[in-house]
């Protein structure tokens, strides 16, 4: 058959009737939400001109409750490939426009079909996710559709960075998608997550929440964790994807892209010297260390306000990308508690998903003590860190800046789980506690028995800090591979990462771990 002007004429017609989604009225009613359309939202993320739309024309199947008599291109949903940043992704974006973005069928199978090729292609995955739910009307149907893309989002995990943003309502089955993916990022005041709504909370629980307090962007980021990242708008949202795309590789079988970097005549940072306090119990801000150790201005931190007393994120060390985890004397004195410790465990074990290799600053007195913390499960909730550590085999560096206690020390990526090269400051305290602690226990009989008692407790106390309260103890075993001045550290972080680049390290053959959960 010959192709005439009229197939033409109605091929541009469709391609017309799906750019809007549900109709110009529905479009117009996203942007006074304040959000931007599914296609719009891919323009932005995607490098102008690279977007290849796969399923454009697809329809829903279901003739039920009238669904038959409501048709729309796309059904729901745009989803294709592109380049961000010069390199392929694939991404589907829920139209809001269509049916409230819920789930059909036909819907979760443009998802699924993104995600295959995205897993067969070596490439991420970005879902920008602006959705009701499931499609009620479809019934089990679209329940089925929802188990598919959870299905692929396990099988993909570790294989292609996943990315989630949440720009509008994602609730009930949807939010598991999202919670399988590497990163989540929210959009304040627009967007929520939650299993259950607030008036289903009100019913069974009689407490009366909004959906912002139960579960919007700065609840998630704040109190539970869930997402990593709380964008102001959905544009600083979408830049944030990017700005993180440049930091990981394609998949697991790659490595980060690297940057041009100009060696320096000297690495040789004097301003790390005067970061650290005299007084052992006065707080720092272990960003200050961060900063001046990475490439100016390449920390992108990641969970920024969850668990505050850990810091983790990614930078560049002389153009290359590693993942940073540091405690935070700040807060709570970097003490690691539940909340910290999971939080680090998932990003490092990310980081050992994708070949990108580890820096760990330590600065950390203990685990938190307290009921609250053993009844909520500090025990396996801390070990999920050391597991994580344990199980890395990329590139491993440690700096102790000034303490590190106990099992803390230990699970802080020292040298006895793997570790590659530990470096420790001059000031660094590395014993099973702090002096006085240690003093009370070690000579009770003797303090006890003392006409002065406080002098004899500080006498004690400077014993055991003269003799265990220093980095070289640690290093006359070799735990410590050598005992730096603050200044030196970028020079020996780049030395030592350049070392180990080609660092080739096998796990026991197994099915897989089990790790705390």
């Amino acid at each position: 058959m010959s192709i005439n002007k009229e197939n033409f004429e109605a091929l541009n017609n469709l391609n017309k009737e799906a750019l809007f989604g549900g109709g110009v009225s529905r479009l117009d009613a996203q942007h006074q939400k304040g959000k931007l359309t599914a296609r719009e939202r891919i323009d932005l993320l995607l490098d102008p001109g690279s977007f290849e739309e796969i399923g454009k024309f697809v329809t829903h199947r279901s003739k039920d409750f009238g669904l038959e008599k409501e048709v729309y291109l796309g059904d729901g949903v745009v989803t294709g490939y592109g380049k961000v940043n010069g390199r392929l992704t694939y991404i589907f974006s829920q139209d809001f426009t269509v049916f409230g973005g819920s789930l059909s069928e036909a819907h979760a199978e443009k998802i699924c079909r993104i995600m295959d090729l995205a897993m067969q292609n070596g490439a991420p995955v970005i879902g920008l996710n602006d959705s009701g739910g499931a499609r009620i009307q479809e019934g089990v149907v679209s329940l089925a559709g929802y188990a598919d893309i959870f299905y692929r989002n396990t099988l993909a995990s570790g294989v292609i960075p996943q990315l989630s943003a949440i720009m509008g309502p994602c609730a009930g089955g949807a939010v598991y998608s999202p919670a399988i993916t590497d990163f989540i990022l929210m959009v304040e005041k627009t967007s929520y997550m939650f299993v259950t709504g607030p008036n289903v909370v009100k019913t069974v629980t009689h407490e009366n929440v909004t959906s912002e307090e139960l579960g919007g962007a700065a609840t998630h980021s704040m109190k539970s964790g869930v997402t990593q990242f709380a964008c102001a708008n959905e544009v600083e949202c979408i830049q944030i994807i990017k700005k993180l795309l440049n930091y990981i590789p394609q998949n697991c079988e790659e490595d980060a892209p690297v940057y041009p970097y100009e060696e320096q005549d000297s690495e040789i940072i004097p301003a790390l010297n005067n970061i650290v306090p005299p007084n052992p119990n006065q707080p720092y801000d272990m960003r200050e260390v961060i900063g001046h150790v990475l490439d100016k201005e390449s920390f992108l931190e990641v969970h920024k306000y969850f668990a505050e007393n850990i810091v983790v994120g990614f930078g560049r060390l002389a153009g290359r990308s590693i993942g940073i985890v540091g405690n935070q004397p700040g807060v709570l004195a970097g003490v690691l508690d539940i909340h910290s410790s999971t939080k680090a465990a998932r990003f490092v074990r990310f980081c050992d998903c994708f070949n990108v290799p580890l820096l760990v600053l330590v600065d950390v007195p203990g685990f938190l003590p307290g009921t609250n913390q053993e009844w909520n499960g500090i025990i396996s909730n801390g070990a999920k860190l050391l597991y994580a550590f344990s199980e890395a085999t990329v590139p491993r560096v440690t700096v102790i800046t000034r303490k590190a206690y106990g099992g803390a020390y230990d699970v802080m990526n020292s040298k006895h789980i793997g570790a590659d090269m530990n470096f420790a400051w001059p000031g660094a305290e590395i014993a099973v506690m702090g002096a006085k602690g240690a003093a009370e226990i070690i000579f009770k009989k003797e303090i006890s028995e003392a006409k002065d008692k406080e002098a004899k407790l500080k006498e004690k106390i400077d014993e055991y800090t003269e003799m265990f309260a220093n980095p070289y103890k640690a290093a006359n075993r070799g735990y410590i591979d050598e005992v730096i001045k603050p200044e030196e550290t970028r020079k020996k972080l780049i030395a030592s990462f350049k070392m180990l680049e080609n660092k080739v390290a096998k796990l026991p053959r197994k099915k897989h771990g089990n790790i705390p959960l």
